[in-house]
């Protein structure tokens, strides 16, 4: 920890005002916009890594409001509308037009809102009515000039479970306390100068260039506390770095016990250690184009080690020399990424990331062929023909990619995967074709193809067959065909419904929750304010 204090102090040092606190991923009106306007060609965007701050949001809608930019009319309401919200960041005092809060004060030193979280969602099929409901709330403070506070608390209900950790599903995982009932606790504190932050957080993280889903880290796995650093000392430069603690769910049998109380014996759980550390380093060496590489590694059965504590490591040479690792036994598990995103013309992006579960010179030259890899690539049109988008995603992950030989070092944080929903062995074809007709107003016609493989993991296939076997006989398919329609009547308030037809064949037990299994029409319906 002493690396991150001594950057901590240094931060203090430089004067110069930024308060940051991070708007949620699933906040997706403002980062579908966001995304819209660097397609446009209108904003610089490096969308590797989210969720994005409030600050960097605000400053984006600014240069919109303030350039001289062909927006057109939905485009400009909608501009308009957000701003009602980020000018909180922008504006000295609250003589703007703004939102509604429930509680909102401002003045030169300090900023304080507050909002309610609530919602419910229905769904309707032949399996009978589900419902999800939650409620919670949410604040964001700055402080000065330099410190933001967050924090998001949601209690939750499901009718019917919907998630398990096999579930090949991109709804968000989640951690029951008792029968259908759990909560999410988010939010932190963010240290900001001119071209950085550094912040204790525990939020949820995407990384990867995506439109579907994210193939390197994802929200599939419940909030993470987490050391974040963001570094942007150039305009062509941008570095980013977390430090986690991870949940292993691994039982520590000698730190494990029995004791006595009131309530008669019982035996307190004690659980493995577990955290990742990572960093992404992304270049513009061109306008519009981002390319990114960075790593990332998961280390078990010790306390936070410092050298994972230094930001812009090769982690799996550390592991090396830190553990005199030549084989599983003694090592850690370490993983590389890369990723490109081009948007130099308008209307088009491009993105493609790979994800290495290991890089090995030696099976290289036996199978003359990368294996333990993920392929997610897509291309996004946007405004060809006005307010549409069509999107299409492909995805591939190999044998064994994303996991690995010891629990407490696999790819995962609460038994959920870290990266793509559909884990090692699949395929994927999603496309999508979206309407934007009016502010705030969202229609989407959506189809998936998806397939899951053997798992190689359970069968003990050795590390140099894998890739002779990639996709070699199916156990899992999904066909999805969805629509879905959402209005923002106010900002953070929401009205939803959609209509999607599944098919799911092969083992449904194993990677379907029970309400979705085999040939089902669901209707769904909801209302939120807040996320």
């Amino acid at each position: 920890m002493r690396f991150s204090v001594v950057l901590f102090l240094f931060c203090f040092a430089w004067d110069s005002n930024s308060q940051i606190v991070y708007e949620h991923i699933s906040h997706k009106s403002v980062y579908s916009f966001i995304d819209e306007m660097a397609n446009e060609g209108f904003i610089s965007l490096n969308s590797v890594v989210k969720p994005y701050s409030r600050s960097f949001i605000a400053s984006s809608l600014h240069a919109l409001d303030t350039g001289n930019y062909s927006l057109n009319p939905r485009q400009r309401e909608e501009l308009v509308f957000f701003l009602k919200d980020y000018n909180k960041e922008m504006m000295p005092d609250k003589k703007f037009k703004k939102r509604f809060d429930v509680f909102y004060y401002k003045d030169s030193l300090f900023t304080f809102s507050i909002n309610p979280i609530i919602g419910i969602q229905l769904w309707n099929n032949m399996n009978g009515i589900n419902h999800h409901r939650w409620n919670g709330a949410e604040v964001f403070s700055y402080v000065g000039k330099h410190v933001g506070i967050y924090a998001s608390l949601r209690d939750n209900h499901e009718e019917l479970l919907l998630n398990d950790t096999n579930d090949l599903s991109p709804r968000p995982g989640a951690v029951y306390k008792s029968g259908q009932d759990f909560s999410e606790m988010r939010g932190g504190i963010v240290y900001s100068w001119g071209w950085g932050s550094l912040g204790l957080i525990k939020d949820h993280m995407e990384w990867g260039n995506y439109y579907h889903y994210p193939s390197v880290m994802s929200s599939k796995v419940p909030s993470v506390t987490q050391l974040k650093l963001n570094i942007k000392p150039v305009s062509w430069f941008e570095f980013n770095y977390i430090h986690g603690w991870l949940v292993s769910g691994v039982i520590d049998s000698l730190r494990s016990y029995l004791y006595s109380g009131s309530y008669g014996n019982s035996k307190r759980i004690v659980y493995r250690k577990k955290f990742i550390a990572a960093n992404m380093f992304t270049f513009a060496p061109l306008p519009k184009i981002h390319a990114s590489i960075g790593n990332s590694i998961i280390y078990s059965d010790t306390e936070a080690h410092p050298g994972y504590l230094i930001p812009f490591f090769l982690y799996k040479s550390l592991d090396h020399t830190n553990n005199n690792a030549s084989s599983n036994e003694g090592g850690q598990n370490s993983q590389l990424f890369i990723d490109i995103s081009i948007r130099q013309i308008r209307h088009l992006h491009f993105y493609s990331t790979l994800f290495f579960d290991d890089v090995s010179i030696t099976r290289l030259k036996k199978n003359r062929h990368l294996d333990y890899y993920s392929l997610n690539t897509g291309i996004r049109l946007s405004n060809i023909i006005r307010n549409t988008f069509f999107t299409f995603e492909y995805f591939q992950s190999y044998p064994l990619v994303y996991k690995h030989t010891m629990p407490t070092t696999s790819y995962e944080s609460n038994y959920y995967n870290l990266g793509h929903y559909l884990q090692d062995n699949s395929r994927s074809f999603y496309t999508e074709a979206a309407v934007k007709p009016l502010k705030g107003l969202d229609i989407k016609l959506y189809y998936q193809f998806a397939r899951h493989g053997r798992d190689h993991e359970n069968l003990g296939t050795g590390r140099l067959e894998v890739v002779e076997l990639f996709m070699d006989s199916v156990e899992w398919q999904s066909r999805l065909l969805g629509l879905s329609i959402s209005y923002e009547l106010l900002n953070d308030i929401y009205i939803f419904g959609s209509f999607e037809h599944r098919l799911i064949k092969g083992d449904a037990a194993k990677y379907t929750a029970a309400y979705f299994r085999g040939r089902t029409n669901t209707f769904s319906a909801g209302l939120n304010f807040g996320f």
